[in-house]
């Protein structure tokens, strides 16, 4: 595992899929910042790998401040307790209406069904009550933020799950879509709990009302120089399902 820069300010480490998929964790921030920013954790017990990696490219843990979370299905957060407990003073960052289950323990969104609540736990060994965290700030959308240096606008994508968020950098035309929009015309899943075709359907057409020049998505390949009409085009084909 490598962080691997996409532009200056934006770097990521590239899931490692086995038994289940492990979402991409980005970097983001200006280098000279000190004020750096994780989104997203990746899969249950990769958290010391994705640690191990930023340290070998040369980052100080103690300049990454927060984790922003797209969404807490487990491929995203299952890694979080163990990138919090190598960087103690991390906080954590998610829209409010899954922070809320976060807070309260209630674990429905993580698992996203029972069948996935009983599989997992016998494949990882997780413990009922493992997901319960203390959220620092809950986000609504229409957030813009400052994070070392950079511009990014929290956009509340639901559909995916109902409290999914994008980034967007206006400046790079850069997109983190989180599970809502993939490479090669290809969406989340909207089966899930508190999951919605017809919000995700909605969520696509705001996406593709942004000028996109790069999409780095949960999962699967980032793409540069996005089509000015790929998201559009992504949610024109996939709208006869979304509903």
């Amino acid at each position: 595992m490598k962080l691997e820069k996409v532009v200056t300010g934006v770097y990521f480490l590239p899931g490692e899929d086995e038994f289940m998929p492990d979402s991409h964790v980005y970097l983001i921030g200006e280098p000279d910042s000190h004020d750096l920013t994780l989104v997203d954790a990746g899969l249950f017990g990769k958290g010391k790998k994705k640690v191990q990696a930023l340290k070998d490219a040369g980052i100080e843990l103690k300049d990454i401040k927060r984790i922003i979370m797209t969404h807490t299905h487990l491929d995203h957060i299952g890694a979080l307790k163990e990138i919090k407990e190598r960087i103690p003073n991390l906080e954590l960052w998610v829209h409010r209406l899954e922070a809320e289950q976060l807070e309260s323990g209630d674990e429905r969104t993580v698992y996203g069904m029972e069948m996935f609540r009983q599989m997992f736990q016998m494949q990882f060994g997780i413990r009922p009550g493992e997901f319960r965290f203390k959220v620092d700030r809950k986000l609504e959308g229409g957030e813009d933020l400052n994070l070392g240096g950079m511009k990014w606008r929290v956009i509340h994508v639901p559909g995916h799950s109902m409290g999914s968020i994008a980034l967007y950098n206006p400046h790079k035309m850069i997109l983190i879509s989180g599970d809502v929009v993939y490479a090669d015309y290809s969406i989340g899943r909207f089966d899930l709990f508190g999951a919605s075709g017809e919000k995700l359907k909605e969520s696509l057409y705001l996406l593709a009302r942004l000028k996109v020049r790069i999409l780095l998505p949960g999962h699967n390949r980032i793409v540069k120089n996005v089509e000015h009409d790929y998201i559009l085009k992504t949610a024109t084909q996939w709208e006869p399902y979304l509903v």
